[in-house]
This record gives structure tokens, C-alpha cells and sequence, in this order.
């Protein structure tokens, strides 16, 4: 096993990072990427929990919703995370990898329910947990549910995927003078006003003392060398 400098991850990964350049869905050559970059850490030997969102198929406060209940979007939305877990699920199979999902929402057919004394069993067996259907509730996000998975495996960090390859000062879409932070702490990123993830969950990750790097998983080789503690991506600390 390489000198890993995280032993026990949360991945987070959004809905739309599953897309591709498709307008909607799962695009089979990007997840079989994103697959590949997992499993690399795994066989590196560290223990791999991912949430994953639900935004490619149904996200409850996109106009998709329109006028709807916002209880009923919701959990819509968190079976479309099922649907996407199940995706992961069989892509990580296919590649060669022992993959398992739990999920929130009882639905016996396709997952078994959350219970984490058996998801931390799967992870110390080497399989890769993959946490569906949210918190459960409504009205959460799915980086709140990524924010407790995360504290209650025990993670050493939370790995959030993104587009982008850090927090910069600006968006560097618009601002090509915007430059990326190597590290901030939690105080400076509120301070800041720097859009990390929802308020829920960056404050549970803050008071669990549950560090955030902000990274691309678009960009080849970037989880490995996060989990390695190499300069990619944007450390958020207390």
C-alpha cells in the first residue's frame, strides 16, 4: 500500500458529474472514468464510502418540480440517488471491484437499508459503500447527507467532486484573474463567503472536525493524489 495520507474517505459526488456531456442521465464512458479513479484508491488500500446525488434524473428544487409538494420532490429526488447508486453499483462491479448500497429509503428489492455498523464492516472488508436515498428526509441535501455518512463511518475527510479544481476567490469562469485557494479554514470560508457546500453541511462537517477538499474528479489522476496529501484541489479545516 502507497503512504496514504487518508485511510477512510467520503466521496461526494453530484448527479450531473455522472452526465457527461449529456443533457440528462448517465453517461456509461464517464461513470466507467470516475469508476476507474475509485478504484484506484481502493486497491491503494484506502476504505471508500460515496455519496452520491440525484440532480442528472430529479432534483426536488429544480423547476422540474414546478409548483409540486416540496416533500413529494424531494423524495423523488432521493430515488433518483437509488438509481444512480444502482448505476455505480454495477460499474464498479463490471471493473472488477466489490461494491455494496445502502439507502435511506426501504426498498428491499434493489438495496438494503442503511444500518451502519454493517457499512463500516463493508469497508474494513475493502467494498466500497455506496450511500443512497439521502438522509431519508426531506429538506435536506445531499451534501448534508454526505456530511453525516461521513461523521458517522468515521471518515478522515470528505472528498466533494466538482467541475472545478478547488474554491477560488472568483468564479474563474467569469474572472480569469480568479486564483485557487490551497487551504482555508471553515471561519474563513463563512467570512469569505466562499459557496463550499449548503450551510447544513458545512457546519456539521465544522463541528465534527470533518476536513473538505474540494477537487475535479474530471481530472485524471486528482483522488489519488488527494488521498496521497499532493497539493490538488482546496483543503477546508478548522
Amino acid at each position: 500500500m502507497e503512504n496514504v495520507k487518508y485511510k477512510r474517505v467520503l466521496l461526494k459526488l453530484s448527479g450531473e458529474s455522472l452526465m457527461g456531456e449529456d443533457a440528462f442521465g448517465i453517461n456509461r464512458k464517464t461513470i466507467m472514468k470516475i469508476v476507474a479513479q475509485v478504484k484506484e484508491i481502493a486497491d491503494m488500500g484506502v476504505q471508500v464510502g460515496i455519496v452520491v446525488g440525484g440532480g442528472n434524473i430529479f432534483r426536488g428544487v429544480s423547476s422540474q418540480a414546478g409548483s409540486m409538494d416540496r416533500a413529494t420532490a424531494d423524495y423523488m429526488g432521493m430515488m433518483a440517488t437509488v438509481m444512480n447508486a444502482l448505476a455505480l453499483k454495477d460499474a464498479f462491479e463490471s471493473a472488477g471491484a466489490k461494491a455494496r448500497v445502502q439507502t435511506a429509503l426501504q426498498m428491499q428489492q434493489v438495496a438494503e437499508m442503511y444500518a451502519r455498523p454493517k457499512a463500516i464492516q463493508y469497508m474494513e472488508e475493502g467494498k466500497i459503500v455506496i450511500f443512497a436515498g439521502g438522509t431519508g428526509n426531506p429538506f435536506f441535501t445531499t451534501d448534508t447527507a454526505a456530511a453525516l455518512r461521513g461523521a458517522e463511518m468515521c471518515c478522515e475527510v470528505m472528498l466533494k467532486a466538482t467541475n472545478v479544481d478547488g474554491v477560488y476567490t472568483a468564479d474563474p469562469k467569469k474572472d480569469p484573474s480568479a486564483t485557487r485557494y490551497q487551504s482555508v479554514t471553515f471561519d474563513e470560508a463563512i467570512q469569505k463567503k466562499l459557496k463550499v457546500m449548503d450551510t447544513t453541511a458545512f457546519t456539521l462537517c465544522q463541528e465534527r472536525h470533518l476536513n473538505i477538499v474540494v477537487f475535479s474528479i474530471h481530472k485524471e489522476g486528482a483522488l489519488k493524489d488527494v488521498v496521497l496529501g499532493k497539493d490538488e484541489g482546496t483543503l477546508v479545516h478548522n
